[in-house]
């Protein structure tokens, strides 16, 4: 099976590489290692160091476990929480 690579605009890059480096200094920080976070996470080093550069192509749920290492699992929770344009339409659509 191949993996499909996704394709993303540059500014959205830019937002994954800048969670990324919110993800890293979060570690440091904490005074973690990659090693320690890695191993709690269940994950290879090279996963979490794809993590800490805001890599597409690593999973969602890799991601929420470095997450709930670092004890930032509830930031998952503030995903889509303001749906601001959503609303808008949700607006419309009531008129």
């Amino acid at each position: 099976m191949n993996k499909k690579i996704q394709i993303l605009f540059p500014k959205h890059k830019d937002i994954l590489k800048q969670m990324g480096e919110n993800i890293k200094l979060a570690r440091k920080r904490r005074k973690l290692t990659t090693t320690q976070v890695a191993e709690r996470a269940d994950i290879v080093r090279s996963t979490l160091y794809l993590i800490e550069t805001g890599s597409p192509s690593v999973t969602l749920g890799a991601y929420f476990n470095v997450l709930r290492v670092l004890g930032l699992q509830d930031d998952f929770l503030k995903l889509a929480a303001d749906d601001e344009f959503g609303r808008k339409l949700q607006d419309l659509d009531l008129l």
